[in-house]
């Protein structure tokens, strides 16, 4: 390998400038410039720049602005349709949304000394209530589609629950007992930590690839039909081994992997939340107001309103 191509593919860059010309000059001068303007640095470890960090605050707390503003008609919707499982849905989305702005907002306790403990904690909070959404709406999905009833809820938050409660397990163990570094994006030399990602995306990949494998083979009649579950699967597995190469690449000490896994965490903090909404619950409240108008205009008909239209 080129030595001037050190800097791009190793984990620790090196701070010599390659000869103006040289080959992988451009590659070089790319990964410094992103370092310099999403990075700082800190005396205990390199740290996400300002960038990096509006990166993740801004859509954030967009999003939150946005659930707020809909908030009002879409608790009275929720609360005239009795839909148990879509009003556990959505108080749990604020519940997620609200710490993945702490999250975002407090990205400077991974430089903070003293802050790992706080900081693994917020990290394990928010990825649990995502990773809870995220199961859920598989599992409830998969039944009749926005069925109400508290069989459907108790059997959704049981899987979803179980899965979670597992995966917290796991982390606590690897953080608190092994130390491995899970949620500090900024470790870049723990092996540990790439193996668990590599596990885990690889995991969500299969799950995301077989529910699409299923749905165009000739077993797509055991799956409901939902196009807008399959526009949402076929995202996630290109997300999620997007990912997983990443972690691979980052596992083996190429810095490219590294510059990408980051992409990745800025792009599921910042857009999965406003995804899941876009993609169901949106659809959801959108299909009320169809209804709602559908009776409307039944009534109005039935009462004689357009009769004058045939005449």
């Amino acid at each position: 390998m080129s030595k001037n191509l050190r800097g791009f593919f190793s984990i620790a860059p090196t701070t010599s400038v390659p000869a103006e010309g040289a080959d992988g000059g451009d590659l070089f001068v790319i990964f410094r410039w992103y370092n310099s303007f999403f990075s700082s640095s800190s005396a205990a470890r390199a740290c996400h720049g300002f960038w990096h960090n509006a990166a993740l605050v801004l859509p954030a707390a967009l999003f939150i602005a946005y659930l707020g503003f809909q908030a009002k008609r879409n608790i009275k919707k929720l609360g005239h349709g009795r839909a148990y499982v879509m009003i556990a849905y959505y108080v749990l989305l604020w519940f997620a949304a609200l710490l993945n702005l702490a999250w975002s907002c407090l990205q400077a306790w991974q430089c903070a000394p003293g802050k790992d403990v706080a900081w693994n904690l917020l990290s394990l909070f928010t990825a649990s209530g995502m990773l809870c959404l995220e199961i859920g709406i598989v599992a409830f999905l998969l039944q009749d589609n926005y069925v109400s009833g508290l069989e459907t809820l108790a059997y959704t938050f049981m899987v979803s629950g179980i899965f979670v409660g597992v995966d917290v397990l796991f982390k606590v163990m690897c953080i608190f007992g092994f130390g491995v570094p899970i949620f500090i994006d900024v470790e870049i030399t723990h092996r540990g930590k790439w193996a668990i990602w590599v596990a885990y995306k690889l995991l969500l990949s299969a799950v995301y690839g077989y529910i699409l494998f299923v749905h165009y083979s000739k077993w797509k009649d055991k799956l409901p039909p939902k196009p807008a579950f399959y526009n949402y699967a076929i995202v996630l597995f290109i997300f999620n081994a997007i990912a997983l190469c990443a972690c691979g690449f980052a596992g083996i000490g190429a810095g490219i992997g590294l510059w990408l896994y980051n992409f990745t965490v800025v792009l599921y903090h910042s857009f999965y939340l406003p995804f899941l909404y876009v993609t169901f619950l949106a659809d959801f409240f959108q299909e009320e107001d169809w209804l709602m108008d559908n009776a409307y205009y039944s009534e109005m008909k039935d009462a004689g309103f357009f009769d004058s239209e045939w005449d």
